[in-house]
Formats: structure tokens, sequence, C-alpha cells
């Protein structure tokens, strides 16, 4: 049976930030919830041998923490996602766009091959289970208005002003 190993830190503007990984790769990040929410998250998605394990995820923490201090634009580990293969294909899509930019959800319906999916890939991009990562807070709408984010919009903007501070 596969366990799943998370770990958690203190973030001075996300609050607790949340990582969870498995042997393949960093399954889950969230922020500005509970430790008690984040675990039930992770039992209805994965296996019951869950373990609190700092050191199984010291690299990708170091690399948030980098990234929340504006020392790191691009992450780089594996990442074990569960999703349909369309919501793969829009996760990979989002991971390429680059720090401090901005993409509408309909470039990115272009981007896959579906110029019609937008309201789709705004579904898809909703339940990115690796912000920051993959950046879902980069998506906006065509007419430059924020859309959406399950961390509500005052974080998503927070997070591109801060992207577009610190892209030099």
């Amino acid at each position: 049976m596969d366990k799943v190993y998370y770990a958690l830190f203190e973030s001075s503007w996300l609050g607790k930030v949340f990582v969870a990984s498995t042997e393949r790769g960093v399954c889950r990040v969230d922020f500005l919830t509970s430790e008690k929410a984040f675990l039930k998250t992770l039992k209805e998605q994965f296996p019951p041998c869950i373990v609190k394990d700092p050191l199984k995820n010291k690299d990708i923490i170091l690399q948030l923490k980098r990234y929340l201090e504006g020392k790191l634009k691009k992450f780089h580990c594996r990442l074990d996602l569960k999703g349909t293969p369309f919501q793969k294909k829009v996760w990979s899509a989002l991971a390429k766009i680059p720090y401090g930019q901005t993409r509408s959800y309909q470039d990115i319906a272009r981007a896959i091959g579906h110029p019609r999916a937008f309201r789709a890939v705004g579904k898809a991009n909703g339940v990115n289970p690796v912000p920051l990562i993959i950046p879902c807070h980069r998506v906006i709408e065509r007419n430059g208005g924020l859309g959406g984010f399950g961390h509500g919009l005052k974080i998503k903007q927070k997070l591109l002003d801060f992207e577009r501070t610190h892209v030099l």
C-alpha cells in the first residue's frame, strides 16, 4: 500500500502551507486551511496510510519557501497527480505559464486543442491539486478580470502582484 507523507510550514501571508507527496512525487499543496481539512481531502483521494513526515517533503518545502520569498520562479519536482486526461492536459499547460505572466482561460483551451472548452478549463483549473507549483492563479478572464480562485480573489490578486514585483 502506498503511503502519503505530509508536512507543513508557516508563511507570513498564506498561513500554514501544507504539502503531501507519495514516492512518485508531490500530490497536494494547500494553504489557508486547517490541518484537519487538509487531511480530510487527502483521505478522500489517497489510501488510508497518511504519515506526517517533514523529511520526505523537505525539498519541496524549501522550494515553496523560496517561491514565497520571491527567490524561486520555477519549481523542480516530480508530481503524482490524480485527474482525468483533460485535467492533466490543462495542468500541463498551466505549468508552462511563465512567472509573472498571465493567460486567459481561452488561451489555455486553445493551447490544449479545445478552443471552445474555456469553461471546462476553468473547472480543471479549480481542482488543481498543487496550486503554486502549477500556477492556476496565473489564469484570468479574457477581458482581464480575475475569474475565480479556490483560495479567494484577494489571494489570487496578491499572488499576481507579488510575482510582478519579483519578475526580475
